[in-house]
């Protein structure tokens, strides 16, 4: 018998066997598997990441509008003003929800006070911004609706958010650029966008945003 034929032989006693071994045969199927379920349960991971980022950023916008129309500072002799220092304090309060979430570099949140003009009329009377993402408000910008009545308030088309008059809406618009765990390219980008509204808790001086410490002003510029 030549060498050839005797390594033939082993070859086909090798396979033979092999096939008649249970446990060889649920190895092979086990190397096949793994990188499927590998796959599987990392893609599950970041659907879930992906879903709970985008309710933390729901919920920090729902906050963030929540405080803005807490605040308000004075005496009893006077309307309660609301100052620049107040709103850093709720951007403050956006970073520490955000946690590592990176929110400065990757995100954006638009604060806007919506009023009436002096002809009834929706007015976007300012805005105050905070995070580096550029993208402006989808709803207007600070000035919008000053006169007239052809504003119609700020959301979105048929479903827009109205202050009446003698008070005002805070109304939040937030963006954040998800961050993947592990799957970038195959989710592709996505840009996360929520809003939220709250009318003031009580009345206050809406002539202007007062900032007696000169405190930063967090424009949107």
């Amino acid at each position: 018998m030549t060498r050839l034929a005797h390594l033939r032989r082993r070859v086909r006693f090798a396979i033979a066997r092999l096939a008649r071994d249970v446990a060889a045969t649920v190895l092979i199927e086990m190397a096949f598997a793994i990188p499927f379920l590998v796959l599987v349960g990392f893609g599950g991971m970041e659907i879930a990441n992906l879903t709970l980022t985008q309710t933390r950023i729901s919920q920090i916008g729902l906050n963030a509008a929540d405080n803005a129309s807490r605040i308000a500072t004075g005496s009893n002799l006077a309307l309660p003003q609301i100052r620049e220092a107040d709103i850093n304090e709720v951007f403050a309060g956006v970073e520490k929800q955000a946690g590592k979430l990176d929110f400065q570099q990757h995100g954006r949140i638009i604060l806007s006070s919506l009023e009436r003009n002096g002809e009834g009329g929706q007015w976007i009377h300012w805005q105050r911004c905070y995070g580096d993402l550029g993208v402006a408000s989808t709803y207007g910008v600070a000035g919008d609706g000053a006169t007239g009545t052809d504003f119609s308030g700020m959301g979105p088309e048929g479903a827009e958010v109205t202050a009446v008059a003698g008070t005002a809406v805070m109304f939040v618009e937030i963006y954040y650029d998800y961050q993947p765990l592990l799957y970038g390219k195959w989710l592709g980008p996505r840009r996360m966008h929520s809003t939220a509204a709250f009318n003031i808790r009580e009345a206050r001086d809406l002539t202007q945003i007062y900032n007696p410490s000169g405190a930063a002003v967090s424009s949107c510029d």
